[in-house]
């Protein structure tokens, strides 16, 4: 029986990358259902995130996840998340522990995918566009919720959506 499948992965920018991808899918038996990416949009490892999601039956899904991992970069793959906010942060988000941040966000439900921070100076404060994908537009308030707590505390401004898309 056929499941969804969500998988994302950070390509190099050059030509031929997404079919490293999409190769594997299809000689696999899986069915591509969609593939989202904005190309203007670079990882921390200045590469490109790619969204893909397929069916296929869980094993041969396991066979395509162990020849993709061969191959790229593969960041997430699993049950689907459909609801995504990306948010801008001001202030010392660095200095005040970016990684706790980050934990006390990610849950079952939902979870930090991006962090990209620009660091002026030092003493200056930082800014940083973070991403949070949920499983529902539920548990995405829940974590919006949480991040707006989190930065009040830590003394960080909140602006948001920057984009309301994954």
């Amino acid at each position: 029986m056929s499941e969804l499948f969500t998988l994302i992965v950070e390509l190099e920018d050059k030509p031929g990358q997404l079919l490293k991808v999409l190769e594997p899918i299809a000689r696999n038996g899986g069915n591509i259902v969609g593939i989202f990416h904005q190309r203007g949009k670079k990882t921390p490892l200045n590469r490109i995130p790619v969204e893909i999601s397929f069916t296929a039956d869980s094993k041969k899904a396991e066979k395509i996840i162990a020849e993709l991992q061969k191959e790229v970069l593969v960041r997430r793959f699993g049950e689907l998340r459909t609801a995504g906010v990306s948010l801008l942060l001001i202030g010392h988000i660095i200095h005040t522990d970016v990684s706790d941040t980050i934990q006390r966000v990610d849950n079952s439900d939902a979870e930090c995918v991006e962090l990209n921070v620009t660091m002026p100076e030092r003493s200056e404060p930082s800014t940083a566009m973070i991403t949070i994908t949920a499983k529902s537009e539920q548990a995405l308030q829940k974590a919006l919720e949480r991040v707006k707590e989190i930065c009040k505390e830590k003394g960080i401004m909140v602006i948001e959506p920057i984009n309301d898309e994954i």
